[in-house]
């Protein structure tokens, strides 16, 4: 088998959406991980023996140096897919799949020359390709498998197949190729000649030269045409003809399939973050060896549970009596949908036994002693995403205090960049340990009746993953300690959980016919711009097409060409901002505005759906996405609500202080990253800019200028303050200029003049990536750990990318550290101070409360002090409160 390690690559990169394939540094791995894909499928279905993938080494072949133009009309290889191919070779060199590149050479030459050799020898051969050039080398023994969807769909052509498709034989193609022209390699054909004329004068004539001598006798104005064009119809054909005799480093005997350095392929996909067991499986599934290990493979089943069902009464009360006084795993199936939780089973595990048990069938004292334990916080206990149980066990009464572990919690500090916390890929990873239903695991001890069968394996099946989380309870304390987060895991992580289910059951409530009357005014605003882009271009359109859109800005208007892509020139955003600078053609700037009132009438809409009968909206709190440690939010997100627009922050009037409550309150930090940064920089001049308790944009703005801090305008202060956070951010002065729209080099003289003046700044920035480089993370104030291998990285692009990583993960993690444990402490002190005031919301880095009649004064003042003590800051934390009937009211 023989593949075509670019083309299958590109078809991986277009049928996968970037976007969905990235690591947390950055990278893209769609191409890499679509290629890995499609290799192991079809290396599985057909088996080869020998084996080889060949690449293009350059565009610089024989064929460009013949005819220049030569697949001079592709666009620029994009940059996501570029930095893939070498990670695609260093996954095939893991896994002893011989790559091949010659200079001067394309890979269809390569491939050409490996199947001549392997047909001479007698071998059977696959070529697997999405170059139809490649058709010309199949034959009795040599088939093409060629991509008809993405690459997970290959046709095969044989040589009836090619004779049926294309009306030619194999040997023929080239000739056919050469008559039509080939758009994809920038081959001029004949005008007006296509498949069929072309197929027709090749069977005609018996083959290319034949019809060249007598092409005379091609009548009417097509022979005229072909007359014309015989010139270049002669190179192409030239050109189409593959070589079968390249020069290679290794013959066919050398492509027998080796077996894989398992370890360097486990390494690369956890560093390309794969962690899809299906996905492994498949892959290592491939190694001709055969060798398998439980951790990279077919995961083995745990060890047999000894657990009993209690059924009777009085059987749970016993247990907890008797096993609840050390650590005890808890595993449920449940559903957590506020008003509509129900735990339906629950399975307890300790060390030495285990236990299964309906809550439904729970009679009073088994209820009271369960309620009881649960309540306990000197009843250690391990959970697996607790905030999730703890809203579950909340519908059904049941407060969830003493808990010692939470695995999912454990497993993203100890890998904050990891995207999957599921029991079952934690289990297989850390324990080498299958979790599959008990039908697919050998019985254990349990025994019952036959009738019993179905809540035998259900049981066996929860008790399993419960002693799955105590084992992995266990193996974490220890991977904690390794990385320095066991303080973050039981002071912040475990406590903050516990407030944000609290959070989410209370809601925001929220006025329904406010947010029906703005979903109304967007949509008569979308409709307003239709008819406006209508009357723009002369004609109806569809404004999301677009290709109708690069037909209208580009062909019917002769605007100004963005950005050329695949399918043209490009129409987003940032495209048409440029275009509106470009033109007096109002389209670009009524597209920008539909596409804004759309995206508000969508955030609207989606707000709607989630308003509870009860008329509060409840959102769910991410606390394992990010991997700097900042939450998130989701159905709805909050975080998507704009408020630097007027009509954005309408949205926000929506968000309404609920029945029972005085008003809302809003506080958040001002400036916090860049007091992180004067504290992480010791930036004497930075520190003093906040203690002057002048407006720091205007104080930084005068110094970098060297003007009087009246003299210094709104365009000084906004070019300061967009790099201030640029640096805390990794901006570099590229980026700098695209967000101010200044040239490079002004942008880099702005950021030496800002060195210059905050020298301290300038070194901590340097040496923080270095530092990070020397010991493979970086690091919060509270010792939050992010892990980049890719400071080291070969790869330019992941380096760099890194690098920006290293930069902003110790400022913007720190941070999030600071806002939780400010949430902790006004939790706390409300407690303390037995107020009714309740926290509702974080977002960004603001906090929202309701609160209680009589209890503004108290409360503002408690928010203001636990909040500015929540980490001492050389340039110290400063904390804004507002109070008003609504978010947008309590602004401040």
């Amino acid at each position: 088998m023989l593949l075509d390690g670019h083309s299958m690559a590109y078809r991986a990169f277009y049928a996968l959406p970037v976007e969905n394939f990235n690591t947390t540094t950055g990278q893209p791995t769609n191409a890499v991980y679509g290629f890995a894909s499609m290799l192991a499928n079809t290396v599985r279905d057909e088996r080869p023996t020998h084996l080889a993938v060949a690449f293009d080494l350059s565009r610089q072949t024989f064929r460009s140096a013949e005819f220049p133009d030569y697949k001079a009309n592709r666009a620029k290889t994009p940059d996501e897919f570029r930095s893939q191919v070498p990670l695609i070779g260093e996954l095939l060199d893991a896994m002893s799949i011989p790559r091949l590149t010659v200079e001067g050479f394309e890979a269809d030459d390569i491939i050409a020359t490996l199947a001549t050799a392997a047909e001479a020898a007698g071998f059977e051969v696959l070529i697997v390709t999405g170059d139809r050039d490649s058709l010309q080398l199949v034959s009795e023994h040599t088939t093409v498998l060629y991509p008809t969807k993405g690459v997970s769909e290959l046709t095969r052509y044989t040589p009836e197949k090619v004779q049926e498709k294309y009306g030619v034989t194999p040997r023929q193609y080239p000739d056919l190729a050469a008559l039509r022209g080939d758009p994809s390699d920038n081959l001029p054909g004949i005008p007006g000649v296509g498949e069929k004329t072309a197929a027709k004068w090749v069977n005609q004539f018996g083959s290319f030269d034949e019809l060249v001598t007598r092409a005379d006798e091609v009548k009417g104005k097509i022979g005229e045409k072909l007359r014309e064009h015989l010139d270049s119809v002669k190179r192409n054909r030239v050109l189409t003809e593959l070589v079968r005799d390249v020069e290679l480093p290794l013959g066919v005997p050398e492509l027998a399939r080796g077996a894989f350095d398992r370890e360097a392929v486990g390494r690369i996909m956890e560093a390309l973050e794969f962690r899809n067991p299906n996905f492994r499986e498949r892959v290592h599934g491939i190694d001709p060896s055969g060798a398998e290990t439980a951790a990279e493979t077919s995961a083995a089943p745990g060890p047999e549970v000894d657990g009993e069902l209690l059924t009777v009464p009085g059987a749970l009360a016993a247990w907890l009596d008797e096993h609840g006084k050390g650590l005890v795993a808890v595993a449920a199936v449940y559903e957590w949908a506020l008003g509509a939780g129900r735990v339906q089973e629950i399975a307890l595990a300790t060390a030495d036994t285990a236990a299964w048990f309906d809550p439904a069938g729970l009679e009073e004292a088994d209820d009271r002693a369960l309620t009881d334990w649960l309540a306990d916080p000197t009843r250690p206990k391990a959970l697996h995403i607790a905030k999730h149980v703890m809203r579950a066990f909340a519908e059904q009464g049941w407060q969830i205090a003493g808990v010692a572990a939470d695995t999912a919690l454990a497993a993203y500090l100890e890998k904050p960049g990891r995207r999957t916390f599921t029991l079952d890929v934690l289990a297989e990873e850390y324990l080498a340990r299958s979790l599959a239903p008990a039908a697919e695991v050998e019985t254990g001890q349990l025994s019952f009746d036959a009738e019993e069968e179905d809540t035998t394996a259900g049981a066996r099946s929860l008790m399993t993953q419960a002693r799955a989380i105590l084992d992995l309870a266990a193996l974490f304390e220890t991977r904690l300690a390794e990385v320095g987060a066991v303080g973050l895991f039981h002071d912040m992580e475990l406590p903050i959980a516990e407030l944000l289910a609290r959070m989410e059951r209370f809601g925001i409530a929220a006025d329904r016919a406010w947010l029906e009357g703005l979903e109304a005014q967007f949509a008569a605003e979308i409709q307003r711009c239709v008819e406006e882009a209508h009357a723009a271009a002369g004609h109806p359109f569809n404004l999301g097409s677009p290709k109708q859109l690069q037909e209208i800005l580009f062909g019917e208007l002769g605007l100004p060409k963005t950005k050329k892509i695949k399918t043209g020139y490009t129409t987003d955003a940032d495209a048409l901002t440029w275009l509106a600078t470009q033109t007096t053609n109002e389209l670009p700037v009524i597209l920008l505005r539909h596409r804004d009132q759309a995206k508000l009438r969508t955030t609207v809409e989606g707000l709607l759906k989630t308003v509870s009968p009860q008329g509060r909206i409840h959102t769910t709190f991410n606390q394992m996405v990010a991997a700097t440690g900042r939450l998130s939010s989701e159905g709805p997100n909050l975080q998507n609500i704009p408020v630097r627009t007027e009509e954005g922050r309408a949205i926000r009037r929506a968000f309404v202080v609920g029945e029972g409550y005085e008003s809302l309150l809003t506080a958040d930090y001002s400036q916090i990253e860049l007091r992180i940064m004067a504290h992480l920089s010791e930036d004497a001049a930075l520190i003093e800019a906040f203690a002057s308790g002048e407006d720091l944009h205007t104080t930084v703005a005068s110094q970098v200028f060297e003007v009087p801090g009246d003299r210094v305008d709104a365009e000084m202060r906004r070019k300061i303050k967009a790099m201030s956070y640029g640096l805390a951010y990794g901006l570099s002065a590229y980026g700098l200029s695209q967000q101010l729209g200044i040239k490079p080099a002004e942008a880099q003289g702005l950021m030496d003049t800002y060195f210059e003046r905050f020298g301290g700044v300038r070194d901590y920035l340097q040496n923080v990536v270095e530092e990070a480089r020397a010991v493979g993370y970086t690091e919060t104030l509270l010792g939050r750990r992010r892990y980049l291998p890719d400071l080291t990285s070969d790869n330019r692009q992941r380096r760099e990318m890194a690098e920006r990583m290293a930069l902003n993960a110790p400022i913007q993690g720190s941070a999030a550290d600071i806002v939780k444990i400010a949430m902790l402490k006004v939790d706390r002190a409300l407690a303390e101070a037995k107020l009714s005031s309740r926290m509702l919301l974080q977002v960004h880095d603001e906090i929202v409360l309701e609160l209680a009649p009589g209890e503004r004064e108290q409360v503002e003042t408690l928010v203001r002090e636990q909040m500015a003590d929540a980490y001492p800051l050389r340039a110290p934390l400063d904390v804004s409160v507002g109070v008003g009937a609504n978010w947008e009211a309590a602004a401040h």
